[in-house]
């Protein structure tokens, strides 16, 4: 395969596969049909576009082709010509030029999938990894890691999922206010994990995936617009929060690709014309009563605030995950929370806190927690015990950015052979 139709196809996976799935469900209305087309059309791209070239539009190709393999199985399943002719006739597969998409649209393919999977139906954890997986890409091993359950279990709840939406006859609609809000929480908090897996991608070789930080924003845009002209306190924080991260996106990775800590980062490299935008909705949302993001995004404007990381006012940070303990816990929140201690109490008092968290056992899988500890240890000049936690952590680690830089941080505290 030549390195210009390879590139190309990735690019296209990479950048458009939920919003391809999305238009597809809305066509066909069956999410495995959907997803087994787009399949379908990537593998066609593998195939073709090395001999045949990149088409104009590869997005296009993708869905046009897609569409055709929807067709054809749709052919194979039903076996009757009036099954085809009556999806056609009502408009649901119609012929497809290449789709014009308008940013300020509402709703649009994206955010009507979004409000499909999270229909009350659907228990909350389902609607969220449905969505993922759908949305996003994600593979079901990576959902289940987020969710810390077995891949297995994850694997039941989307197949259980999407035999509900089909069986339930979901419609593939934004719904009106009064239903829209029922589901709110839970659009929130896909929007949210989408950032997320955006901002620090759960695999591969870069942490940072600018298509989803900036697909997430553009939905939380959108969310905001659908509930004026009194936008929910929660989505307007939610929308703070991730400018105030995004704000941060250049400076977190080095000329080489690798993670730059926070502390470590060039502030001048933060994007101030996010921040400036952010600030205000942080204020207007906190107004409105702490809710979980609004806590977050005030800790996250916190941080942007300070002009250098000494500046940067630990024991109110601190104070703010005191509230969102109480309003959101969870062993993440208190993870968090004795990182933010070690800080302002120093790494003592920090670590006491994150073995409280790791006796729970929850987090055992979680690179993060041993990497926290691994950091703490290191401060405290027991080379040794870090060395331990680092090698646990790259044992958990899957993205190639994080791993470099935790193996750079195991060579600092083992010692010379």
């Amino acid at each position: 395969m030549s390195a210009d139709a390879a590139t190309a196809v990735e690019e296209v996976y990479r950048s458009d596969w939920g919003r391809i799935v999305a238009i597809l469900i809305g066509l066909v209305g069956d999410f495995d049909l959907a997803e087994e087309s787009a399949q379908e059309a990537f593998t066609a791209a593998v195939d073709q576009w090395p001999l045949t070239g990149v088409p104009q539009s590869p997005r296009a190709w993708i869905i046009q082709t897609a569409r055709h393999k929807a067709i054809d199985r749709i052919r194979r399943r039903e076996r009757l010509h009036e099954k085809l002719e009556s999806y056609a006739d009502s408009g649901s597969l119609p012929a497809l030029a290449e789709p014009r998409y308008d940013t300020n649209e509402i709703p649009d393919d994206r955010l009507r999938l979004i409000f499909t999977c999270c229909h009350p139906a659907l228990v909350p954890e389902a609607q969220v990894a449905l969505t993922l997986r759908t949305l996003c890409g994600l593979e079901t091993d990576e959902i289940a890691r987020a969710f810390l359950v077995p891949t297995p279990t994850m694997a039941q709840r989307l197949v259980r999922a999407k035999r509900k939406i089909r069986d339930a006859g979901i419609p593939y609609i934004v719904p009106g206010a009064p239903e829209m809000v029922a589901r709110l929480d839970a659009v929130l908090t896909v929007i949210y994990l989408i950032f997320n897996e955006g901002y620090a991608a759960t695999r591969g070789e870069q942490l940072v995936r600018a298509d989803l930080c900036g697909e997430a924003i553009r939905l939380g845009r959108l969310v905001r617009k659908l509930t004026e002209p009194q936008p929910p306190a929660e989505a307007t924080a939610l929308l703070a929060l991730m400018l105030l991260h995004d704000a941060r996106q250049e400076a977190r990775l080095d000329a080489a690709g690798d993670l730059v800590v926070l502390e470590d980062q060039d502030r001048s490299r933060w994007d101030q014309r996010q921040i400036a935008e952010a600030l205000p909705l942080v204020e207007a949302a906190l107004r409105d009563g702490p809710g979980p993001f609004a806590l977050q995004a005030a800790i996250a404007a916190l941080h942007c605030r300070a002009t250098r990381a000494e500046d940067t006012d630990w024991p109110q940070i601190v104070r703010l995950y005191d509230l969102l303990e109480r309003v959101q816990p969870s062993s993440i929140v208190s993870l968090n929370r004795a990182v933010a201690v070690a800080m302002a109490e120093g790494p003592q008092a920090g670590l006491l806190l994150i073995d409280r968290v790791a006796a729970r056992r929850e987090l055992d899988g979680y690179h993060l927690l041993h990497a926290a500890r691994a950091d703490l240890l290191r401060r405290l000049g027991s080379a040794e015990e870090a060395a331990k936690c680092y090698a646990r952590a790259l044992a958990l680690v899957t993205n190639a950015s994080e791993r470099r830089y935790l193996e750079r941080r195991l060579r600092e505290v083992q010692p010379p052979v």
